[in-house]
Order: structure tokens, then sequence, then C-alpha cells
């Protein structure tokens, strides 16, 4: 909507919401209440279709003993999903002034993944990666015009920071054609090498002028993310035991792999939001090192819910496969989960040994319940459940001996309880 009178004045980087276009430059890294918008909430929720479709082909590979190609697959896939939601998410963060051209922009990489998630089935049944370069081609390039449109609002070394990265994103894209080009067998090589120049670009374009990414406003939309896989989780398990239950009237067989699924989750919940991760990214090199983690933290939230349906298959007949390999594929990218999360969130807030053991403990101990047959994910939920009780229990001892010590019992406790 425009107005032909002048708008009020806003603090300063936050976007006005009075004109249709407008130069594209910083917000405020200082800036007071920033939260996700509704924009970025939809975002995040087009992207989910592409996670629930890198899943559901996981599944498919794993249930037909294929699971050695099926998790490399999913790991290329996986990665152009979530570097390129996370680049969008970082220049958000940035320069999000919130008009007309931002907007459509915005939509178009939305239209991007969508592409993208409707090549996944061919990516990953007969190696056919024209669909899902295609998608990536389209959110690339609305990102390249938005770094465009941030040079052409700046200048000096901002302007600089912004043409190598329009540069970098656009050489990379190119490179990315080696997966249409060369021989099926040379294509895991082009993967690792495009994905190490991908994340050589942030700090090359970066390092003369670091982005006014928002802390707080960082972490939320990591955690808004972390939400919303481990919703798709959930709802993928629920399919799951619902078809078997339908078609096979296994409840007693599948109850306990839902239980167990459900306090995985929780427990994935609970370890990640218990901590004000925000105060830990002062820098951009804690802030690289934090974001890039997030690949497998994502990754492995995504596989838990594919692994429970792998279980729920395999319990019911449909998955030609052993209940060790069935059990593994739940234990496994959970335990991968715990040990990410402790790496790049809990440690920085634990405090003595006894803490900073229980996550690490935690996963080694899922990953021996993958020998215990049928009650595998049970007991791997269990042990997921005991690990945030063991954290609770040692978080308020810490506290209680804190106030004993200070005398001041009657004050708030303020550190995390797990």
């Amino acid at each position: 909507m425009t107005s032909s009178s002048t708008p009020p004045p806003t603090p300063t980087g936050a976007p006005t919401r009075h004109t249709p276009l407008r130069g594209l430059t910083a917000r405020g890294r200082d800036e007071a209440h920033r939260v996700a918008s509704p924009l970025e909430l939809f975002f995040d929720l087009c992207f989910v279709v592409a996670i629930a479709q890198a899943g559901v082909q996981l599944v498919h590979a794993i249930a037909e003993g294929h699971a050695g190609e099926g998790i490399l697959n999913y790991a290329m896939v996986f990665f152009s999903i979530w570097w390129a939601w996370m680049n969008f998410t970082w220049f958000a963060s940035a320069y999000d002034n919130d008009d007309v051209l931002y907007r459509v922009v915005t939509l178009v990489q939305i239209a991007g993944v969508l592409v993208l998630a409707a090549g996944i089935s061919k990516a990953f049944e007969s190696h056919e990666f024209l669909i899902v370069w295609l998608g990536y081609l389209i959110m690339r390039l609305a990102l390249i015009a938005q770094w465009l449109r941030v040079a052409r609002s700046t200048e000096g070394a901002e302007r600089t920071m912004a043409l190598r990265y329009a540069g970098g994103v656009l050489l990379c894209q190119v490179g990315w054609l080696g997966l249409l080009l060369l021989p099926e067998g040379g294509r895991p090589w082009v993967f690792l090498v495009m994905a190490l120049l991908e994340m050589c670009v942030p700090p090359f374009a970066e390092k003369d002028h670091p982005t006014s990414w928002h802390p707080h406003h960082i972490s939320e939309r990591y955690g808004l993310f972390t939400i919303i896989v481990l919703g798709e989780t959930i709802a993928a398990a629920t399919v799951a035991v619902k078809s078997g239950i339908d078609e096979h009237d296994a409840l007693t067989d599948l109850l306990p792999i839902a239980a167990g699924g459900l306090l995985i989750v929780f427990a994935a919940w609970w370890i990640y939001f218990v901590v004000p991760i925000h105060g830990h990214l002062r820098s951009n090199r804690q802030a690289f090192l934090w974001g890039y983690g997030h690949y497998l933290i994502f990754a492995s939230a995504a596989a838990v819910g594919a692994g429970l349906e792998v279980a729920v298959e395999q319990t019911v007949g449909k998955a030609d496969i052993s209940t060790l390999a069935a059990s593994a594929a739940v234990t496994l990218p959970t335990a991968l989960y715990f040990l990410t999360v402790w790496a790049l969130h809990s440690r920085f807030y634990k405090v003595g040994i006894a803490q900073q053991l229980v996550l690490p403990t935690t996963a080694l101990l899922v990953i021996v319940c993958t020998f215990l047959g049928d009650w595998a994910v049970f007991a791997a939920g269990i042990v997921s459940a005991l690990a945030v009780a063991t954290g609770v229990t040692l978080t308020a001892r810490m506290v209680a001996k804190e106030r004993g010590a200070s005398g001041t019992s009657g004050e708030r406790a303020t550190s995390p309880v797990a």
C-alpha cells in the first residue's frame, strides 16, 4: 500500500511498511524486539515439503536394502535444501526491508524449492539431478538478485561484500553443472568439492565487511526450523504407525516404536531449547561454525523420522531388512543429533564434568540400544528421556548449592534446566 504522506520515523534499521520499493540496506544488529516475519515462517513451511520428499526416498532406499546409496543421495539432496534455506535466513537477518520487490523475490525462491522437491524422487531412483538443479538455479538466481540490490543500495566495503556474494553464488551454481555432465561415478566427488566451495563463499565475501545479522533473530530462525523438522518427524512416524495398524492390525507390535519415537522427539526438542544460544553468537567465526554445524542437526532430526518409518515397515514385514538394520535407522541419527547439539549448543552452558558428559554418554547408550532387537527404539526413547531427567537433576542440585552458598534462596534461578 502506498501513501502520499511522509511515513513516520522508524527505529534504525527497522523496515518501514509504507512504500513498495526502496533501497536494500542493512538493519541494525542491536535492533530491539527482532522476531521472525510471517514471510520467513511461510518460507520455512515450504521447505518442509522438500525435506519430507527426501525423507520418503531415504525410507524407500533403506527398506529395500540400499542404505549406503540412500544415505549418500540423502546427504546430497539435503545439503541443497539446507544451504538454500541458510543463505536466505542469514541474508534476511541482515537485509529484510519487507518491500514489494523483496517479497516477490522471496516467493520466487519458494517456487524454486518446490521445483527442487519435485525432482528429489528422480535424484534418488535414477540419479537424474536435472530438476533438482533447476530448482536450485531458481533459488540461487533470486538470491543473486537480492545481493545485487544490496550492491546498488550501498557503497564501499559493503558494496564489495555484496558483489562477492553475488559472484560467488553464480560461480558455484555453474559448478553444480558437474552433477549433470559428469559420469555417475564422479558425482559424489562433485558434490564434495562444490559443497566445500559453497561454504567458502560467506567467509570470503565477508572478510572485509561482515553482514549485520541479528543474534536473537538468527537463533530464533534456527530454533523455529528445528521445530518444523521435528514436527515433520512426528508426522512421518504417525503416518507410518497408522498405516501399520490399518493394513496389518499390528498395534501391539508398533506401540513400543511409537512410544520410543515420541520420547526421542520430546527429548530432542528439550535439549535443543534449554540454552539461550544467542548469547554465544558474538562473532562471525562463532556464527559460521554454529550455522554450518546445523546441517547435521537438521539432517539427523529429519532422518530420525525416516528411521521410525523404516522400523515400522520392518515390524509389519514390508521392509526386507534385519531388525538390527531397522533399529540402527533410528538410533544412529538420534545419537548424531544428541552429539551435535551438545557440540554446538549445550557444552557452552554446562558446568562441571558431570553435566558435560550427559549428552555424549546418552549418544553412546542410544547406539548400544541398537542391539536390543524389537525393543531397541523403545529403549532408545527411555535413554533419551533419562538424559533429560539427569540434566534437570544435575542443574537443580547446582542451583540449590549456589543458593545455599550465597544465601539467596529466595531468588529465582536463571540457569538452564537440563
